[in-house]
């Protein structure tokens, strides 16, 4: 077992926090990020990705550096003072640090002027995207795969073997980054790939800010509908079959009555229905009057869908 002895500084010799920052809302940094933000000596914060109301509550005194136009090198000194003068630096990163978040390489960094770092998660935006459509992006026996990636051909190299296409041949649910300007080439992989014109998409922009634009589109129509909108950047988007709107025809096995764990017997006539059947959706398993008022039917006749479009 190995240590990572980046970490393992003792107090007074400063320390770098990595702090994920959530997509944007201030409110959806964590408790821990929004206290090491709160009392770091220096907070490096890009402005063209987090929000300004994320880095507001600082403590007075506290050095605000704007990392949106100076390359990592310019980084060194500041943590260089950090570590000799036993300085709090708070790095607070758009998202969650972890994904497209340029952190291992400021990790290094770290290692070699010698200071301690440490990580806080946050929220990421294919999460807040999903949990903004209230979708779940691992339906049973939908999907029950998350596949985070971009599109190749870009500026920045993608490993060998690493493409929409091939990932797409999976039929899981994709959510993907950095790859808004290329819509249409996008769009084609997607298809390429093997997911069916019809597969349901999910577009997310600038998620939790001001500005925030939910879509939705089947995924032939997903390049069309994002030049109609002029979304070229800080865009996620989600895909796959699990995002199609309206009550699932499954459901998991560990609520289900009929399921036995150490917490709960299984129910005889349930487990007897669940080894014959299989799952069935909530609504399936529900008295008629129960499903009705659930899908909103008033009458026989349902409600109007959810509007393609929808803004905060």
């Amino acid at each position: 077992m190995t240590s990572d002895k980046g970490k393992d500084r003792g107090e007074g010799e400063g320390k770098v926090v990595f702090v994920g920052a959530g997509p944007g809302a201030a409110d959806l940094v964590s408790v821990r990020g929004a206290r090491v933000i709160e009392s770091a000596d220096i907070i490096i914060w890009a402005s063209s990705l987090v929000h300004p109301d994320m880095v507001a509550r600082h403590k007075e005194g506290a050095e605000l550096i704007d990392s949106a136009s100076i390359p990592l090198e310019d980084l060194e000194p500041l943590y260089t003072r950090a570590r000799d003068e036993g300085l709090l630096v708070a790095r607070v990163h758009t998202g969650d640090p972890s994904i497209y978040g340029a952190t291992a390489e400021q990790r290094d960094l770290c290692r070699r002027v010698g200071i301690g770092f440490e990580t806080i998660p946050g929220v990421s935006a294919f999460s807040a995207a999903a949990a903004r459509m209230d979708v779940e992006i691992t339906v049973p026996e939908v999907s029950q795969s998350l596949i985070l990636t971009r599109l190749e051909g870009g500026r920045t190299p993608m490993p060998e073997g690493e493409t929409i296409a091939s990932f797409a041949a999976h039929g899981a649910t994709m959510a993907i980054y950095l790859s808004a300007a290329r819509n249409k080439a996008l769009q084609d992989a997607l298809l390429e790939g093997g997911y069916q014109p019809q597969t349901p998409c999910i577009i997310g922009y600038a998620v939790s800010w001001p500005e925030e634009l939910m879509l939705r589109c089947p995924l032939s129509e997903l390049s069309e509908t994002m030049r109609a909108h002029k979304l070229w950047k800080h865009a996620v988007i989600l895909v796959g079959p699990a995002l199609a709107e309206g009550p699932i025809a499954t459901r998991s096995h560990l609520y289900h009555p009929g399921f036995r764990h150490e917490y709960r017997p299984a129910d005889p006539a349930a487990h007897a229905d669940l080894a014959a059947h299989g799952t069935r959706g909530v609504l399936d398993d529900a008295p008629a009057d129960t499903a009705s008022a659930a899908t909103g039917t008033v009458s026989g006749t349902p409600n109007s869908p959810l509007d393609k479009e929808e803004h905060a």
